[in-house]
């Protein structure tokens, strides 16, 4: 098994990087995924965060009001710290259980958008590091474009990641996503090869 690690900033095109190696046949487990069903309805994980934030976070259904939780943690580090605090231990608890579960001789992707956040001894628990990157401003344009964010919105949610820098320091591997899809593909194919060999050998 060939546990890779695979990170970038909001707006890079990560996800897309993902879905074509599972495309390819990674094992993908995406921190993001398991961030929501971690705290998904009735779970032990959404009575914590209802305990530490109040039953105002929560919609009609009684589903996490997740637009609302996160108006009240990017404008607050120390509330984010709290989240963090109830979702992180549980998500990779789930991780851990996905990883066990992954078929002899997989590359294992995580895909893990505070890989960089969480710093150097984080990415050495990972045989590669993969980064998507992009400039700054292009993750900007692309916020503002596809997901209509405003642009102080889209500039508050990349403040609260890892620099540019900070990502690349602890890549193994880097995947450039600032130009178009094929180029990407050329990418995404030359990075399976190795990391399907690699596997292979493990």
């Amino acid at each position: 098994m060939l546990k890779v690690g695979l990170t970038g900033g909001i707006g890079s095109g990560k996800s897309e990087v993902a879905a074509r190696l599972a495309a390819r046949g990674a094992v993908v487990i995406d921190a993001d995924a398991l961030a929501r069903e971690v705290v998904g309805w009735g779970t032990p994980g959404l009575a914590a965060v209802v305990a530490e934030f109040g039953p105002d976070v929560l919609l009609p259904s009684g589903e996490l009001d997740r637009p609302k939780v996160g108006s009240i943690v990017f404008s607050d580090p120390e509330r984010l710290k709290a989240l963090n605090a109830i979702v992180h231990p549980l998500v990779g608890r789930r991780m851990r259980e996905l990883m066990d579960a992954a078929p002899a001789g997989s590359v294992v992707v995580y895909d893990v958008p505070l890989l960089a956040e969480n710093g150097a001894a984080s990415a050495a628990a990972y045989d590669e590091v993969v980064v998507v990157d992009v400039p700054e401003e292009t993750q900007v344009d692309r916020l503002t474009s596809r997901r209509r964010m405003t642009e102080a919105d889209a500039r508050a949610r990349m403040a609260h990641q890892a620099t540019r820098e900070e990502r690349l320091a602890v890549a193994t591997r880097v995947i450039d996503n600032s130009g178009g899809l094929d180029v990407l593909e050329e990418q995404v194919e030359a990075l399976w090869k190795v990391l399907a060999a690699r596997a292979a050998a493990t």
